[in-house]
């Protein structure tokens, strides 16, 4: 039956795994010091969590044909057309939801899709050259998004152009900087068989958790010096205790990883996103709502 072949192709975009990615997005917003419609945000929320990241993901699976576990799936189902179908339907209602909101953060969700097809298209495939591939996914999921973000809800150019405003963007790329590597670092087998040099396969295990560590620390100084400026230290000690259990999570993985590699491994590396990504969304809506309420 074709609803079948659909209804089995439909994991593999990977929906619950985009939500991943949610701290972008609450970190757009909790920057903002204009109002904005709650209705818009949750446009823009819709569009890219449920629409552009799993169409993304889909179509990374259809060429990566992965035999192994993946991000958010222990074990994935086999590859099919229908595969590319959903892609194609996801791509289109997320560009047709983007234009319902505006027509810049249309384009820019499109140009989004099209960055995303490039790092996984065979033709091109960014994804096996380590330095193109990880500039790619830090800019366009980290400094990208959050800048679109704030333009899905139609934040002013002044605001969205001010230097504080842009050094938060950056912040957001640096944090990806630091732990895009470690969602490669299970993946190594996999990646040398498909001739991908990744990021993390480059530097080896220990070298991606060092890497990792001195981005992540990158990140967190720049974001310090960030709020210092635009004298929100409340939100420096929100982000401090909120990300306390991550800096935990983090450093005791890399001391099993520096005893036993073994540990590099899909379960841990999901547990850290998990944790890492439930941690930073809190402590963004609640600087959001700090401001709000």
């Amino acid at each position: 039956m074709p609803f079948a072949a659909y209804r089995r192709a439909l994991p593999l975009l990977r929906i619950p795994f985009s939500v991943y990615l949610m701290p972008i997005f609450w970190f757009g917003l909790s920057a903002l010091r204009q109002p904005f419609s709650p209705a818009r945000a949750a446009g823009v929320f819709i569009v890219l969590h449920l629409l552009a990241y799993p169409a993304s993901n889909g179509y990374n699976s259809y060429y990566d044909r992965d035999e192994g576990s993946i991000g958010g799936l222990k074990s994935p189902p086999k590859v099919s057309a229908e595969l590319l179908h959903l892609v194609w339907l996801f791509d289109a209602l997320a560009v047709g939801g983007a234009l319902l909101l505006n027509w810049w953060f249309a384009l820019l969700v499109a140009i989004y899709l099209l960055v995303s097809k490039a790092y996984s298209y065979e033709g091109i495939r960014l994804k096996k050259y380590p330095l193109a591939s990880t500039v790619v996914v830090v800019v366009f999921q980290g400094l990208y998004t959050f800048l679109m973000t704030q333009i899905g809800v139609g934040a002013s150019p002044a605001e969205i152009y001010h230097p504080q405003n842009l050094l938060l963007a950056l912040v957001s790329t640096l944090f990806l900087c630091g732990s895009y590597p470690l969602t490669q670092v299970y993946q190594h087998q996999e990646d040398s068989r498909r001739g991908d040099q990744t990021l993390s396969l480059r530097l080896g295990i220990r070298g991606t958790f060092v890497f990792a560590g001195l981005g992540l620390l990158l990140g967190a100084t720049t974001l310090a010096a960030a709020y210092f400026w635009r004298r929100e230290l409340p939100n420096l000690l929100l982000f401090l205790l909120a990300t306390g259990p991550v800096t935990f999570l983090f450093l005791r993985w890399a001391r099993a990883v520096w005893h036993d590699a073994r540990a590099a491994d899909f379960d841990h590396t999901m547990r850290m996103n998990q944790v890492s990504s439930l941690c930073l969304s809190v402590a963004f809506v609640l600087m959001l709502l700090r401001h709000l309420l």
